[in-house]
This record gives structure tokens, sequence and C-alpha cells, in this order.
């Protein structure tokens, strides 16, 4: 009887009993943490940017919202809350195993490089001066 006429989309559970800033708020942190991961591009620069400081941060950030809402959510929220962090956690922990951000390991390299090539000319031009 509970099940009668609830429709699904095969994607976690049905949303239809549940608030919807709750479900709002939920998404804009799955959202945030999809694309920090580098899963999508940014809505803003339209890149695939990866940060998993800050990915880990939004599905903390879920984490204390489903402590702190203990004992207060409907059935389908605390499910739907739930489903959404095992999927992000989930995720996360795949990306942890590709290893550090390329984003970060490209913007090192590129400021060791111009610091290199700095040093080189100067010491090669007093050499010339010298001789």
């Amino acid at each position: 009887m509970g099940d009668e006429g609830k429709e699904s989309n095969g994607i976690g559970p049905d949303m239809k009993g549940l608030g919807s800033h709750f479900v709002q708020l939920v998404l804009s942190f799955h959202a945030a943490a999809w694309q920090q991961m580098g899963k999508v591009a940014s809505v803003i620069t339209g890149k695939v940017e990866r940060d998993l400081n800050m990915a880990k941060h939004s599905i903390d950030m879920l984490g204390m919202l489903e402590e702190k809402t203990k004992g207060n959510l409907t059935e389908d929220e605390e499910k739907y809350l739930k489903h959404t962090l095992y999927e992000l956690r989930m995720n996360y922990l795949d990306e942890m195993k590709k290893g550090p951000d390329k984003s970060k390991k490209e913007e090192e390299s590129a400021e060791k490089k111009p610091d290199e090539g700095k040093d080189s000319p100067s010491d090669s031009a007093e050499e010339n001066k010298n001789d």
C-alpha cells in the first residue's frame, strides 16, 4: 500500500516524499562534489577541473548534515541523503586511487620551469663577462 502509485527514476530513492529545500541543499553539495572530483565540467569556466580537497569538503558537509539531522528527516529524506553520500564517497575513493590532482602537478611544473630558465641565462651571461 505504501509504494502504490510511486514512480522511481531508478536513481536512488523516490523523490516524491522529499522536501524541496532539503533536496536542493543536498543536490547543491552533490553537484559541487561531482564537479570538484573532475567528473563534470564547471558551469562557470566550462572546463573539467579537479580539486579533491574541495570535493572532500563538500562530501564532509553532507556528512555533517546527516549527523545533525538524525531523527529529524523523513524516511525518504534519510534514504536520499545516505544514497547520495554513498555514491559520492565511492567516487571520491576512485578518484583518490588515480593519484594527485593533475591540475596541481601542472601548476607546480609550470612554476618551476620559469625559475630554472631565469637562472641559466644569467649564469651563462656572467661567465661570458668574466672571459
